[in-house]
């Protein structure tokens, strides 16, 4: 008697539950800690159902890194379409940054080409939508491009955030609010305080203060 096949239900609900064990085990004690037999024991299932989904380790993490990175790719899109996307990308970028498991695989890539060249995809592609997204915006606002290249205040804020997450992981925190009354005084000066959440849409785009 031929055995019974795994319905399409199955076959999601173990993915699912193999890739948010991954996640925990990684933010609970470091990608070090994850093991198939830790995996299988967290997500309830036979420890080589990790290979039966995802062929490797490798492909298993590639698999929690692309669902992490869709999330936070639809997350992008919906901030950069936003009455005001400086703000937006500036509060998105310091969440990203100081994402517990972007550092952990980070940390990871240092050790697995697979996983380095997945990072390495995603971030072109964030680049690239936040270039093309921004670039009309900042021309709006009369920032000169040619002073000003847009990819530069990009990189500036992406950087600024990531830095400054670092050496909070440290207790450093000589600057952090200069350095951030800085950039904020920048955005406010092309798009005006902040509206609060929720605030009409409709109300558009700040225009570029003055002085």
């Amino acid at each position: 008697m031929a055995p019974a096949r795994r319905s399409t239900v199955d076959d999601s609900t173990t993915r699912t539950a193999l890739l948010d064990a991954t996640e925990s085990l990684m933010l609970e004690e470091g990608y070090a800690a994850v093991t198939t037999r830790r995996l299988a024991s967290k997500a309830g299932v036979n420890n080589g159902l990790v290979y039966y989904y995802f062929g490797t380790m490798d492909g298993l993490y590639i698999e929690l890194f692309r669902r992490g990175a869709e999330r936070s790719l639809a997350r992008l899109k919906q901030a950069l379409q936003s009455p005001q996307p400086l703000w937006a990308l500036w509060e998105l970028t310091h969440d990203f940054s100081s994402n517990a498991l972007t550092m952990e695989f980070t940390a990871l890539a240092n050790h697995r080409k697979a996983i380095r060249v997945e990072i390495a995809t995603y971030s072109r592609t964030f680049r690239m939508l936040q270039l093309d997204a921004l670039s009309d915006v900042l021309k709006g606002y009369g920032v000169d491009h040619a002073r000003w290249p847009p990819v530069s205040l990009i990189l500036a804020m992406a950087a600024v955030s990531r830095f400054l997450h670092i050496e909070e992981d440290f207790d450093v925190d000589i600057g952090h609010a200069e350095m951030v009354a800085v950039i904020e005084r920048e955005i406010r000066a092309l798009e005006g305080d902040r509206h609060p959440a929720g605030a009409e849409a409709g109300a558009g785009i700040v225009a570029r203060q003055s002085g």
